[in-house]
């Protein structure tokens, strides 16, 4: 089996932000092979869910040889501004949106900061909530967004795949995890949705119809899971909280997660060995440097059993 992988650590806005032209996607998927067929929470599955969220930023050229090299056929879905990949075989459908903080088509260009997408969110938290039209009222950005690539794009293209026997999944990282929640949620037929740093998405009656097994990863400080506010929005899905040493936890008492939220803004004041860290500049600050996508996948690599 593969060994656990360094903690990236340092980043800045550059570094940071996806997508990662020199990550090895999908690396030690031989030795841990997806599982279309489990029924509950799977580690592994939930690594593959990372893999493909972080992917997804990424342009066609570069994501279909990913996904071809561990056997799924991808398929790029985009319309004003929301985008997605479905990648799939014999036996799984993948749906992986694409997040707001990506670099455009053009290499070496920026079509958002990555810092911008908390801006981004907590801007959108102003936004009035609406009937969801599967139960409960979400969030009108979100839903619009969906709404783009659903009717006309997505839906018909996961109509074409649903033979077989074929399982469906959905994912997505940030904002792309608020529309992969939107969208398991109207497709229904869903094995499982795994999303990372989420913002919240709806309201409590939204919660309390969402029916879709959903698994829902917060790393440490990560401010991008904390909005919009808790009233009256709130999140769905069992959290998986990653602690600020990459423990995952389950069912963690309110306080606990606060307790590890100070640890983790305290160590961000120190350098590797220890010593008080001189100077920020550049570095991003802790609550952005948690939300990026490939420490979520570290932290789930290193948690796979050995």
């Amino acid at each position: 089996m593969t060994n656990r992988r360094e903690i990236p650590k340092n980043f800045t806005i550059d570094s940071a932000r996806p997508p990662y032209p020199e990550y090895k996607y999908f690396d030690g998927a031989k030795d841990y092979p997806f599982r279309p067929n489990a029924t509950v929470f799977d580690l592994v599955n939930a690594w593959w869910m990372i893999e493909s969220a972080t992917l997804a930023y990424s342009d066609e050229d570069f994501v279909k040889p990913r996904f071809q090299a561990v056997g799924l056929e991808a398929k790029f879905i985009a319309k004003n501004g929301t985008e997605c990949y479905v990648a799939h075989n014999d036996q799984a459908v993948i749906v992986a949106f694409r997040g707001t903080e990506s670099r455009g088509h053009n290499e070496g260009s920026a079509r958002a900061d990555f810092a911008n997408v908390v801006a981004d969110v907590k801007t959108d938290a102003g936004i009035k909530l609406v009937e969801s039209g599967q139960g409960g009222r979400v969030h009108s950005g979100f839903k619009e967004a969906l709404d783009q690539v659903w009717k006309d794009e997505l839906a018909p293209y996961l109509a074409t795949l649903a033979t077989g026997g074929r399982t469906f999944w959905f994912t997505g990282h940030s904002l792309g995890a608020a529309l992969a929640t939107l969208a398991a949620d109207r497709y229904g037929n869903v094995a499982g949705l795994y999303t990372f740093g989420s913002p919240r998405i709806g309201d409590e009656s939204f919660r309390s119809d969402f029916w879709v097994p959903a698994y829902r990863f917060l790393n440490n400080n990560d401010i991008v899971g904390r909005v919009p506010p808790p009233v009256p929005y709130v999140h769905v899905g069992e959290l998986k909280y990653i602690d600020h040493n990459g423990r995952i936890h389950e069912n963690s008492r309110w306080w606990e997660g606060v307790v590890d939220q100070v640890a983790g803004l305290t160590a961000s004041f120190f350098n590797a060995d220890g010593k008080l860290r001189i100077g920020f500049h550049g570095k991003l600050p802790d609550a952005i440097e948690d939300h990026v996508p490939i420490l979520y996948a570290t932290h789930i690599w290193n948690s796979l059993p050995r």
